[in-house]
């Protein structure tokens, strides 16, 4: 197998074993390619999750698998394929060879494997600096995630799915294509590869009306609960009276209004046997 290895330096863990990535995939027997009009059988991002989507659609286009050697500071994609934050034992699975085709999710032609969000997360990704995440790491993350919860306004939101059309307010609006994204949330009944978005919209009166769901949220629940608007379907669009920054597994994703697509099983992951 022929693989072109992508490292992303910004990352957290990348400037440290960044350089490792290459020469152990070569010693697992896969031949690394350099320069970008090589020929190649895969596509390795070495770095997080942002890293890996920007590549997704080169991979699309070529129709050839990626793997994914985590060195971010989350890792969600990592977490959710059972791929190990060690670097012998992730490059080791994409030797292995072994596959499986997830969903992939698509908002103003950026494509993303978590989740896509407008209000608080888009914030937080837009006051985030990659020397403070390196240097940081989960620290940086939580600083600017009070900061942007300090200055969180009610944002008024049209959301047409199936027909339907559902007008509110939110200071978090999350559009998932996992069970897992935002470094710590874990949902029941969802999945990387059933074919569904899940739209969550969060309406919460001060800081005091958090406390009850960020207790669901780490405790891995259905949401079920006040305060929480939940829909599934396999696109939405998404109006907001001004516009507002998307952020798509943390990377700038354009501005509403948008239109948030899922495409079912269209990129084959290594993952292990």
């Amino acid at each position: 197998m022929r693989a072109q290895v992508v490292v992303n330096p910004n990352s957290r863990r990348g400037t440290e074993l960044g350089h490792l990535v290459a020469a152990e995939l070569e010693a697992h027997g896969v031949a690394v390619a350099n320069g970008a009009g090589a020929e190649i059988d895969a596509i390795v991002v070495a770095g997080g999750d942002g890293t890996f989507v920007g590549q997704i659609g080169r991979a699309l286009r070529r129709g050839i698998p990626m793997g994914l050697i985590p060195l971010g500071t989350f890792n969600d994609l990592a977490r959710t394929l059972a791929i190990p934050l060690d670097v012998h034992r992730a490059c080791a699975i994409v030797a292995a060879g072994c596959t499986r085709p997830i969903d992939v999710a698509r908002v103003n032609g950026s494509y993303y494997v978590n989740e896509a969000s407008i209000g608080i997360s888009s914030r937080i990704a837009r006051l985030q600096q990659p020397a403070d995440k390196r240097r940081f790491g989960f620290f940086a993350i939580a600083a600017s995630w009070l900061q942007a919860f300090a200055h969180a306004r009610p944002i008024r939101v049209q959301v047409e799915f199936d027909g339907r059309c559902e007008r509110f307010k939110t200071i978090q609006l999350t559009v998932a294509n996992s069970n897992r994204f935002g470094g710590f949330v874990e949902v029941a009944g969802a999945s990387i590869d059933d074919g569904w978005l899940d739209l969550y919209a969060v309406e919460i009166r001060g800081l005091f009306g958090a406390f009850p769901l960020a207790r669901a949220l780490l405790g891995g629940g259905t949401l079920d609960m006040p305060g929480l608007r939940r829909f599934r379907s396999r696109a939405f669009e998404v109006y907001t009276r001004h516009p507002h920054g998307i952020a798509a597994d943390g990377e700038p994703a354009g501005k509403t209004p948008a239109r948030f697509e899922v495409l079912p099983k269209a990129l084959r992951v290594f993952v292990p046997e």
